[in-house]
């Protein structure tokens, strides 16, 4: 908004004049008329308040039509336009603020999940403490995710996860992902055990035999809130493979069945149950493991469909969590050869990743590899040849590697090289950011 004030010369001298010939002031002629030069302002200061023994002198209002012999003009600009530094303010974009603020080695970190004992560098971690502080400084990676042998007591996970909650914060003021793989059943960390008051989950596989996708919607609830209540904020859940391959034994359990349409209903039930406590859920194995022959976790595993007949089957339940924003997708460490002509695993591959889950099928969420110290990977790949390979394939965040010290140097390096573009980075961070922003809101 801007406020005008305008007034006469000659008629504000002529007032002033009068005014102090009749205050009998004594003042020189030329000593008033230099008022004139002093900046107007619309609040008379302390020193130019009215007395009681003075009389107010209004002064008319000039018609609109009269042309002022000199215009001042003040321009005072309203709180709400100026611009917020504050990464939290309301000024322009907070993701980008964080992109503009990051050096690439901080955006680089953002781009891991690792082990804790991978980014402290010792033994078994059951709390957070100056070493694990001293680490996220260092390196203040995107997340951390925990196995069995972290996790004690509910106490002892609160406390751990809260302490590094405040130490990512004061580092890069974004919250971390923290981060389980509690699926239920076979594939759990905390259900059933010692330590926790948390009933035992059994296997999707028996939840998809019941055929209830409310009992699937209170399953998501219920591992959504002892979750959320010790402090984590991602899961590695739901398994939406489908159980195509009646050999396979990999993710047998872990499916809810053969039917891609019951599969996709059952995983968006667990992943709506999840996040109504505010836990963030994964689809996984992207293309779908379940028509795999062969373990990842042991070496190669593959299938010889072609990209028509995944779409038709193993495919479906992604498109679904795609219309559902669901919010990470794991890739499998899986070779389909027929679809991109080699034995390049999917979660290195930029067919399957960019042009197949980006392009075609639309998906603009965070992609996460499975973990990268899992046989399908080391037994051909360096961790930093892997992490390479994988970023310019379209992923965004590398999980767990064999060894993050060479997986983080060799994207660095990677980048300065030219091999990798900081725009590639970006794209990835900006995905990241977006749901950590959501988290914090």
């Amino acid at each position: 908004m801007n406020t005008r004030i305008n007034i006469k010369r000659s008629f504000w001298v002529a007032t002033l004049l009068t005014l102090l010939l009749i205050a009998g002031c004594g003042k020189k002629v030329e000593e008033a008329a230099s008022v004139d030069e002093t900046p107007v302002t619309a609040e008379p200061t302390k020193e130019e308040t009215i007395t009681p023994e003075e009389e107010p002198i209004e002064i008319e209002a000039e018609e609109e039509s009269a042309k002022p012999e000199e215009e001042v003009e003040v321009a005072i600009t309203p709180q709400e336009e100026v611009a917020d530094d504050n990464p939290r303010g309301r000024g322009g974009s907070q993701i980008d603020y964080f992109i503009d603020s990051m050096t690439l080695e901080e955006k680089v970190a953002q781009m891991f999940i690792v082990l804790p004992e991978a980014l402290v560098g010792t033994g078994t971690v059951t709390s957070a403490g100056e070493a694990t502080k001293n680490a996220i400084d260092a390196r203040p990676v995107g997340g951390l995710i925990y196995m069995e042998a972290n996790l004690q007591n509910s106490e002892q996970v609160s406390e751990m996860l809260s302490a590094l909650q405040s130490f990512s914060m004061a580092r890069v003021s974004l919250p971390m992902f923290t981060t389980i793989d509690e699926e239920g059943g076979t594939v759990t960390r905390i259900s059933g055990r010692s330590g926790f008051d948390v009933p035992h989950i059994g296997n999707m596989s028996e939840v998809g035999q019941t055929g209830d996708v409310k009992k699937a919607r209170e399953v998501g609830e219920q591992m959504g809130t002892y979750l959320a209540e010790m402090g984590f904020n991602v899961n590695f859940a739901p398994d939406a493979d489908v159980l195509s391959n009646s050999d396979n034994q990999v993710v047998r359990k872990r499916s809810f069945g053969d039917n891609p349409e019951m599969v996709a209903n059952m995983s968006l039930a667990v992943l709506e149950g999840m996040q109504s406590r505010g836990v963030r859920g994964t689809f996984k194995h992207f293309p779908g493991h379940g028509a795999t022959a062969g373990d990842t976790h042991d070496g190669y595993a593959y299938t010889n469909k072609s990209l028509e007949e995944l779409q038709a089957c193993e495919m479906i339940p992604f498109e679904a969590g795609i219309a559902k924003d669901v919010p990470f997708i794991m890739m499998g460490h899986i070779s389909v050869p027929t679809v991109i002509g080699d034995n390049t695993p999917a979660s290195l591959s930029q067919t399957m990743i960019t042009e197949v889950l980006r392009k075609q099928m639309g998906y603009d969420g965070i992609v996460i590899t499975d973990a990268m110290n899992m046989g399908a990977i080391v037994q051909s790949y360096s961790s930093g040849e892997a992490a390479i390979k994988t970023i310019k394939a379209g992923t965004d965040i590398v999980l767990m590697p064999a060894d993050f010290n060479s997986a983080y140097q060799g994207v660095l390096q990677a980048v300065k090289d030219g091999e990798i573009s900081p725009e590639r980075i970006d794209e990835s961070v900006r995905r990241i950011l977006k749901v950590k922003l959501e988290m914090m809101n």
